[in-house]
């Protein structure tokens, strides 16, 4: 068989379930499945589907005409992008089948991500048809539907009854057991968004005074709350200093990023000082009351 087109059928009763993969193309071999495919549901898992030129097209309606002449009935799942574009655009590409689920395309813009979405088409009510919600896997923002609604959507207003359909889902939850998927949002279809997980909030941290009180210790801080994080190095164990009356703002805040102390107020003048600039004051007096006396 070809490399770029490989096929897998089981058997789960009267229902065989066909898997495809790769490229469907001139090269597609399908008619050797015919024979090993009997008649009643036949499932067809078109979810690793990569591209379908215009020879795959009509092998692939010959191929589903075949399949109905021998009584089977075509249930398409996971049909990727790109046969649902098929879908839409040729008239018979699902035969007298139906499609049970699809991709639908996301692209993220802030991640640059695309992401596909499993969809099931009962689950997309009457239209129009609006993509369901999905978030992204890196920054779980809401993706953008990487596609146009009303064209991707279309093959939905012709959609067919499935037969049987609880053996059908039977069949195709046990083949979907051993799969692994990528974490999606589920579909959100006129209902309320999905709850997010929430995040705990970080404990609040009040501001804690610069003027200690007289005859208390400073309380230790813990070397690892978060209110040790916060504080520099430098103030972790200084003393904050009192501010002096009639200091500035500014004088007092240049003083701790330089790391000093706050400045001090000044000592008092010298007493001798004092005494000496009285006694010049009085020697000063007396020499004025003596000229006005002697005075003729």
């Amino acid at each position: 068989m070809s490399q770029k087109f490989q096929a897998a059928i089981q058997h789960h009763g009267d229902v065989s379930v066909v898997k495809l993969s790769g490229v469907i193309d001139e090269d597609n071999e399908l008619n050797e499945l015919v024979d090993k495919i009997p008649g009643g549901t036949t499932v067809i898992d078109l979810g690793e589907i990569e591209r379908i030129n215009s020879c795959g097209v009509r092998d692939w309606v010959n191929w589903l005409g075949k399949l109905e002449k021998n009584g089977s009935r075509g249930v398409l799942v996971e049909c990727s992008p790109a046969i649902v574009a098929q879908i839409n655009l040729v008239n018979n590409f699902t035969g007298n089948g139906m499609v049970k689920s699809f991709y639908v395309p996301y692209f993220c813009p802030e991640c640059d991500e695309e992401k596909v979405l499993l969809v099931e088409a009962a689950d997309m009510g009457p239209p129009p048809h609006e993509p369901p919600t999905c978030r992204c896997d890196e920054c779980d923002l809401v993706m953008d539907f990487d596609d146009m609604p009303d064209s991707y959507f279309a093959f939905l207003s012709n959609q067919r009854k499935m037969s049987e359909p609880d053996k059908v889902n039977g069949v195709v939850r046990a083949e979907a057991s051993g799969k692994v998927k990528s974490r999606a949002s589920a579909p959100q279809l006129g209902g309320a968004p999905a709850s997010r997980a929430s995040v705990p909030s970080l404990p609040s941290i009040q501001p804690r005074s610069l003027t200690p009180v007289p005859g208390a210790k400073p309380s230790p801080v813990p070397s690892g709350s978060p209110a040790s994080k916060s504080r520099p190095p430098q103030l972790m164990n200084a003393k904050v200093p009192t501010r002096p009356p009639g200091s500035s703002n500014g004088s007092l805040g240049a003083a701790y990023s330089a790391g000093q102390s706050s400045p001090s107020l000044a000592a008092p003048k010298n007493n001798t000082l004092v005494y000496a600039l009285i006694a010049i004051l009085l020697v000063a007096i007396g020499l004025f009351v003596y000229l006005l006396v002697t005075r003729p």
